[in-house]
């Protein structure tokens, strides 16, 4: 099929066999072809200028019009040579830097020469696309913030991990990706079914799908509670049934229909030639509608029976999740969805062992100000939107779990990045970057003791400790 990328179209037939890495040249009709690998001359960069600042960009200086460069490239021009005519014909070229000439070229390069590289696809590759391209798609988790949350997580091979997000896959197949095939995950999804949308860009091969589980958060309180039951799935099966009764019924009586009219024009075979002739018509676009019905009854039933086996192969792979979900051992649970984290992580805790790690993201740790919308609601008629009521949303995580105990070393993190251009003589941070990746809050679970809260525990402690000890604290001369 055609493929589409930055203004490029190509087929990739060519590019099998290849190796990972392979630099292609677009040729006409869309080929690729293996570049050949040229020394590059650097005769016209050294001739430079010392300073740009006497260098005006009012776009008279390139001779060269766009029909111009259109009708070089209608020759069959390559881009490496409309790039050199591009040089030639700028009036301001020899006078920029080496440095600015040099950004000159590599901008103009990309701009008309047609190559491309194709690369194994990897977390960090996908990460930074998104990113770049996509961000909302990925609740904005930026690249930095899931390195931190593998790591947070301890996320390794052979482990069992629960994973419950809403970033079209990217942070199900980094999790993939790092525990190499080995081990099992549980991905939890809201709605009908999960989203592995940035998953299927991974390749991964097929034994890495063979122990990857959906389970959906809707029956996760009835698993909680003991009532769980496949039984309560849609049943599309069932209904298409129906339509293929229907159909067979419509078919029976378009049999004894078309029964009677060819008894009926039994009767009649003693006119003449031409109603005869119009009586084997009839019967011919009678049998073409009863062959017809018949292929679309079988098209019915066998759609019927392939739904049929998606839906059996469905509950038997919900049936496993359950049965993983119900020991209760999970080693790591990764949370990163546009949900509210408290009701999700309180929930999922519970299906982690003790002493395991978790991870939530979430692009906001708490929303410091109001809307106007609001703050002249709240004046009149105490009224608030949705988006108020939950204006802190990792801190009020936070808060839950110090109050519920079974975790420590909690913590709410966020991270920083800063991009850097490395360069020979021109070492510098980028201009633009990144405001803010989002938070993270880690931690690590302990055996709850469901009869005591994080205040009592406190009161406890302070109890407990020596007489002597504690009226030196309060001494203000010690």
């Amino acid at each position: 099929r055609k493929i589409i990328f930055e203004k490029q179209w190509f087929y990739l037939d060519n590019a099998i066999g290849h190796i990972y890495g392979t630099t292609f040249e677009v040729t006409s009709g869309g080929n690729l072809q293996p570049k050949q690998e040229v020394e590059e001359t650097t005769t016209e960069t050294k001739e430079a200028g010392t300073d740009n600042r006497n260098i005006v960009d009012d776009g008279k200086s390139q001779k060269l019009t766009h029909d111009d460069i259109k009708a070089l490239k209608d020759k069959g021009i390559k881009g490496q040579e409309i790039v050199q005519q591009l040089i030639e014909n700028s009036t301001t070229f020899r006078d920029k830097t080496e440095f600015a000439q040099d950004k000159y070229i590599k901008k103009k390069k990309k701009k008309y020469e047609a190559v491309i590289t194709i690369v194994k696809p990897s977390t960090r590759i996908l990460s930074t696309m998104y990113y770049a391209r996509e961000p909302g798609k990925i609740n904005h988790l930026r690249y930095d913030t899931l390195a931190q949350m593998l790591t947070l997580g301890n996320i390794r091979a052979g482990s069992k991990m629960i994973v419950m997000e809403t970033c079209a896959g990217l942070v199900l197949g980094a999790v993939m990706e790092r525990m190499g095939g080995y081990g099992s995950i549980i991905q939890m999804y809201p709605g009908g079914g999960p989203v592995r949308a940035a998953t299927s860009c991974f390749g991964f091969p097929k034994p890495f799908f063979d122990n990857l589980h959906e389970f959906p958060l809707s029956k996760v309180g009835s698993l909680l509670s003991g009532t769980f039951s496949t039984e309560t799935l849609p049943s599309e099966p069932e209904d298409n049934s129906s339509l293929v009764e229907e159909e067979s019924n419509g078919l029976t009586a378009g049999k004894q229909a078309s029964l009677q009219e060819t008894e009926e024009d039994s009767t009649t075979e003693t006119s003449m030639e031409i109603n005869e002739t119009e009586e084997q018509e009839t019967m011919d676009i009678n049998a073409e509608d009863v062959e017809f019905k018949e292929n679309k009854v079988k098209e019915n039933v066998r759609i019927f029976i392939v739904r049929e086996r998606k839906q059996r192969e469905r509950r038997k792979k919900l049936i496993e999740a359950a049965a993983l979900l119900r020991e209760k051992n999970a080693d790591g649970l990764i949370v990163a969805s546009k949900f509210h984290p408290t009701p999700l992580l309180l929930t999922l805790l519970e299906f982690v062992a003790p002493s395991r790690p978790f991870v939530v993201y979430c692009l906001y740790k708490e929303v410091s100000q109001i809307c106007c919308f609001c703050f002249y609601s709240l004046s009149l008629t105490l009224f608030c939107c949705v988006t108020c009521l939950f204006f802190k949303p990792l801190l009020e995580c936070y808060t839950k779990l110090r109050e519920r105990g079974g975790v420590i070393n909690l913590k709410l993190s966020e991270t920083w990045l800063r991009n850097y251009q490395v360069l020979p003589d021109r070492s510098h941070p980028k201009l633009t970057m990144s405001g803010g990746g989002g938070y993270l809050l880690s931690g690590i679970t302990v055996i709850l003791d469901k009869g005591k809260s994080d205040a009592s525990n406190l009161e406890a402690l302070k109890m407990e400790e020596p007489s002597s000890k504690r009226c030196k604290v309060q001494d203000p001369h010690c």
